[in-house]
Order: structure tokens, then sequence, then C-alpha cells
């Protein structure tokens, strides 16, 4: 039986991504967040308008997505309640945040030299996505009381760098489901992928298919 509901958040389980961009003073900010999906080569972000990462995004239009394998809770939790924020925002002052400058000293990971942006890629997240701001939108902008507060930035991806040990096999250019363990959030609490529960009419679709324009462009401009 279902009953009418009112949760505060309708966060059902999505992908946890960790989004390095670079402050104004040349300091790197690196930040979790889960309100993202992808189609093709672009990605949407859905971010709080104040928040370090999206005044980084604005300004520069560079970032790297990088997402973390279940054995990087850890490392994720220890960013959960930091911003690189100074002051930090009213909002989050609320909810116990504090500001971090090295974050990822903090979490204890390592940046290393993205081929396309000047954001850094995080070493140890087996999938790191180098994306470029294509377009910026305001959500809610009907409302007067939540005007201004949130955004949805859509990104494109020039190049992807992905750990050997997720493909598969035979295949470089292929992620294998049966080994990528993303890090999941839902509810704000963190899990994991469990086995295939079933076979997928999709999966019978040659992958080629859903090739993106955006995958030649990224290579031609890496070849310039």
């Amino acid at each position: 039986m279902h009953i009418a509901s009112e949760p505060a958040i309708l966060y059902f389980g999505t992908p946890v991504v960790l989004i390095s961009t670079v402050n104004a003073d040349g300091s790197v900010n690196l930040a979790p967040m889960s309100s993202v999906f992808w189609l093709g080569w672009r990605a949407v972000l859905g971010l709080a308008a104040p928040s370090q990462t999206t005044q980084n995004l604005l300004r520069t239009g560079e970032c790297v997505l990088n997402l973390p394998s279940v054995d990087l809770v850890g490392a994720v939790n220890r960013l959960a309640l930091t911003t690189g924020s100074d002051p930090v925002p009213a909002g989050k002052q609320q909810k116990g945040y504090r500001t971090e400058r090295d974050k990822f000293g903090t979490a204890g990971l390592t940046p290393v030299a993205a081929d396309t942006v000047a954001p850094p890629r995080v070493r140890e997240c087996p999938v790191q996505l180098e994306a470029v701001v294509e377009a910026v939108h305001g959500l809610a902008d009907n409302d007067a009381a939540i005007r201004g507060r949130l955004v949805s930035i859509e990104v494109r991806v020039q190049r992807v760098h992905l750990e050997e040990s997720i493909l598969l096999a035979g295949h470089p250019n292929r992620v294998d489901p049966d080994k990528w363990r993303p890090l999941i959030m839902s509810f704000q609490h963190f899990y994991g992928l469990g086995a295939r529960v079933h076979d997928s009419a999709l999966a019978g679709i040659a992958e080629h298919l859903y090739r993106s324009p955006d995958v030649d462009r990224a290579r031609q401009a890496l070849a310039q």
C-alpha cells in the first residue's frame, strides 16, 4: 500500500563525484557531490549557487569529475562537512561545515595533473573526467523563496581516464560493469552496487551506437 509522503529530500541513489576546481588564489578545491547525471559525453551537475565549487566553475569554466569506488568511502566522508568558502555560508554553518583549504590533504588523496584543464585529477579514483562548462541554468527561478540558490551546470567531457582494472577484457574503450564498483549515495548514506540482478535488453545494443560527436571533438582538440 502506498501513502502520500513528504520527504525533505528525494535522493534515491546516484554516484558520488569528487569535483576538483581551481580557487581564485590558484589553490585547488575538491568537493563531494552526487546530484549528477550523464548523457553521452555531457554531464549535468546540480549545485548550490554560493558554493566554492560553483563559483570556481563559473569563473574558470573547468573541472575534473573524479568518480570514487566503494573502497574510497573513508576519503569521501572526510570531505563531507568541509567547504572551500571562507567564511562558511550561513546555510552550511547551520549544518556544521567548516572551512578547509587543503581538501586533498584532508581526504588523504593525491592530485595529479590533467591533460586539458587546470584542475588536477584524483589519482586514487578509477574514473577521471576532464570537463569544461557549456551552459549554466538557474533552478526554481520562478520561486522567489529559493530563486538564485541552486544552479544546474552542463559540462562537456573532453578527456576520460580509466583505471585498467575496470575495463572489459580486450576493450580499452569499454568499462566492465561487473568490475566497476561506484560509491553510491542514497538519502545521505553510502552504498555500493550489488550483483547483477537480471539480463538487460538494452545491453544487447552495441555500445558504439551511443557514441557522441563530443568524442571526436575531444580527440581533435587533443591532436591540435
